[in-house]
């Protein structure tokens, strides 16, 4: 992976830090409160970028760690945390080696982050999501889709994953892009409870908003575990 270093630009610049990087995602906070509610405790921020989702977790009561590739990020975080008086765990690492013990959390998000990546990349980084998630637990995550609009251009790097080298922006890293088969194929070990391919800010913005379990005990009467409950059921 090596958008970080386009993005550790941008978290250097007071505008790339403001706009959506300084505010959650709804669907990211509907689903973090929806787990909540089940008893979901500790949480990670993969790619927590200048801490948009870890500084929210931390607010709404969840004990909440960050990591990201971006020094420059994770500075911006730790500054903005301190600002606001919260806690979050912030570390700068490689998301192929997560710096946490196994069995470590709950709940991990990956949004706009793990698809900067081929396929060999991305099975090192969910081997680490499953080694740091509790049985149980629940990955909530984004990934391209086949359907955007950016799908194709530029040079063919690894099988689906695009750079395109006059880009002005993160395209000039390798972003890969999915269809359903290819996100239940590169999941294997999870089981997927949801999955939309949904246009984000604008015409053509297609991602995968996926959420998936880490298999573990089940629900007595079910086949899945806790966290893929609705709250109150």
């Amino acid at each position: 992976m090596t958008a970080h270093l386009y993005w550790d630009e941008v978290w250097r610049t007071d505008s790339g830090r403001t706009g959506d990087w300084s505010r959650p995602h709804p669907w990211v906070v509907d689903e973090a409160a929806r787990l909540q509610k089940l008893g979901a405790v500790d949480v990670l921020d993969l790619g927590c970028g200048v801490g948009r989702h870890a500084l929210w977790f931390a607010e709404a009561g969840f004990t909440s760690s960050g990591t990201d590739a971006s020094e420059a990020a994770v500075l911006a975080a730790r500054d903005e945390s301190a600002k606001r008086g919260v806690q979050v765990g912030l570390e700068v690492g490689d998301f192929g080696e997560l710096p946490y013990p196994d069995d470590s959390f709950d709940y991990v998000l990956a949004f706009n982050v793990v698809y900067h990546n081929d396929e060999a990349g991305l099975a090192k980084v969910l081997d680490e999501v499953r080694r740091v998630l509790r049985p149980g637990g629940v990955y909530q995550s984004t990934m391209l889709s086949k359907r955007n609009g950016e799908y194709g251009r530029g040079n063919e790097v690894s099988p689906n994953t695009f750079r395109q080298p006059e880009a002005t922006d993160d395209k000039v890293h390798p972003h890969m892009y999915v269809d359903a088969a290819d996100l239940l194929r590169l999941h294997a070990g999870f089981r997927l409870l949801s999955a939309t391919d949904a246009e984000h800010a604008k015409a053509g913005s297609f991602h995968w908003h996926c959420v998936f379990e880490l298999p573990g005990e089940d629900v007595a009467g079910t086949n899945h575990g806790r966290f893929a409950q609705r709250a109150g059921e």
